[in-house]
């Protein structure tokens, strides 16, 4: 009975070994080294083939029933033959003023109750906090609940991806998620006792890229950087759309950069605590983040010392669903220096990267990210850009998302963010009026229309 204990320990200590051998070769040196093996590679490709599968399997399930209700719909002499309208956007200029200019009319009222019901009916803005809609499924449990009932083949393939996913892919990426904070917390603390100098600050530059690209790994990431030449240097600012915290830990594995945040406890105060040992990051009390002289303040003297990592900021102040870019804040846009934008586009067939605050807490969206297939994004560094003269910080800020938004194939939305937890500001509102009164009084006519 001994020898055979003794033989069995001896069997898990080398399977624990191996595992040991396993974890270092593929995970941890690449991670170190920032290189990769292709395994992640080989991996995406393959759920690609999946996708590509189980869209064929999908479009000869319903094909029947699409053309049976077809028929029905063409059989049915009760309805008229109904097409889609296609609503070309005009501006309240072309659809007013160029048809008359000068005077006022009654039937102006018509305009903005049509502009209103079609606000209503699809509005632009509080569709971009959701989820971006797929144009076929995913295979994830919580993307549809019914496609996988077409063929048997597709349900067996479904329930084979939950297996994977929740019972291989999750316990393997919550363990590299615990070590990579643990690393980080206990890397830190030992650099922080470094004399400042040059010897500690690239010793903890290294370990914040390590950790962060151990984080990328948790989720089976793929990020394909481009135009590397243009990453940002110091004593610059950093601009990039938001779309989910993952796009710190993102840019962080391709380089370091100093915060601008609130101060946070639990958890993310530990690793906040942690990364201010090695580097040096503008955090803000609840209270001072209120205070935009004091933040812009910190900001300026920061990017003031050119040895000073760069700072990353997100102008939108809130996360996206990366299908569009809106409105920039100013604020980042006022201090001077250099700016150096950065696009991130996800792809969401792999996984839904976007965080809807509103409707997951951090827990709930870092479950269905470790659930997920993979994270896969594309990252642009573009050219650094400069004020011009005579050029406001808005007109600037602008011209800064608009080449965001092209690289990334996003569209431009001049709609504050903050709408997702706001009303409209009141500034919106005076803006449309401003511009209905210079039309009604172009001609310095008001009382020429028909006004009952």
């Amino acid at each position: 009975m001994e020898e055979n204990r003794e033989g069995h320990g001896l069997a898990e200590g080398k399977i624990l070994s191996i595992w040991m051998i396993l974890f270092v070769v593929l995970v941890l040196l690449p991670s170190m080294f920032r290189v990769s093996l292709g395994i992640s590679h080989f991996y995406v490709k393959i759920v690609i083939k999946i996708f590509e599968w189980a869209a064929l399997q999908i479009e000869e399930g319903v094909k029947k029933q699409k053309a049976l209700a077809l028929e029905n719909l063409i059989s049915t002499d009760s309805f008229p033959h109904v097409g889609i309208i296609q609503k070309e956007e005009t501006s309240m200029e072309e659809e007013i003023a160029g048809q008359r200019r000068g005077r006022f009319s009654l039937a102006d009222v018509m305009y903005f109750s049509k502009k209103g019901c079609e606000a209503v009916a699809e509005d632009e803005v509080t569709r971009r906090f959701f989820s971006e809609e797929l144009v076929s499924w995913n295979l994830l449990s919580r993307t549809n609940a019914n496609l996988h009932h077409v063929s048997w083949q597709l349900t067996v393939v479904w329930v084979v991806g939950i297996l994977i996913r929740y019972c291989l892919l999750m316990p393997f990426r919550v363990c590299l998620a615990v070590f990579s904070i643990l690393l980080l917390v206990l890397a830190t603390t030992v650099v922080g006792q470094f004399p400042n100098g040059r010897v500690k600050c690239w010793l903890g530059n290294q370990v914040q890229m390590i950790c962060a690209a151990l984080g990328i790994r948790c989720l089976s990431g793929l990020v394909h950087f481009h135009n590397r030449e243009n990453r940002p240097q110091e004593g610059g600012i950093c601009v990039a759309n938001h779309t989910s915290p993952l796009d710190v830990l993102i840019l962080a594995s391709d380089g370091c950069y100093s915060l601008v945040g609130q101060v946070h406890g639990g958890l993310m105060g530990l690793i906040q605590k942690s990364c201010m040992q090695t580097t040096q990051h503008v955090l803000f009390e609840r209270s001072e983040m209120k205070d935009r002289h004091l933040v812009r303040k910190k900001i300026r003297e920061h990017i003031a010392d050119k040895a000073k990592l760069p700072i990353l900021i997100f102008p939108e102040g809130t996360c996206i669903n990366n299908t569009s870019v809106m409105m920039f804040k100013k604020g980042s846009f006022e201090v001077g220096g250099t700016i150096h934008p950065v696009a991130i586009k996800y792809d969401p067939r792999f996984g839904d990267a976007f965080w809807n605050s509103t409707k997951y807490s951090m827990m709930t969206y870092v479950f269905n990210v470790m659930t997920s297939w993979a994270i896969v994004c594309n990252v642009w560094y573009l050219p650094p850009m400069v004020k011009e003269e005579e050029e406001d910080a808005v007109h600037f800020a602008n011209r800064v998302k608009a080449v965001i938004a092209a690289r990334g194939g996003m569209s431009v939305l001049p709609w504050d963010g903050g709408l997702k937890r706001k009303k409209v500001k009141e500034s919106f509102k005076e803006e449309q009026q401003k511009k209905y009164c210079q039309i009604v009084t172009e001609n310095g006519s008001v009382g020429n229309g028909n006004v009952y």
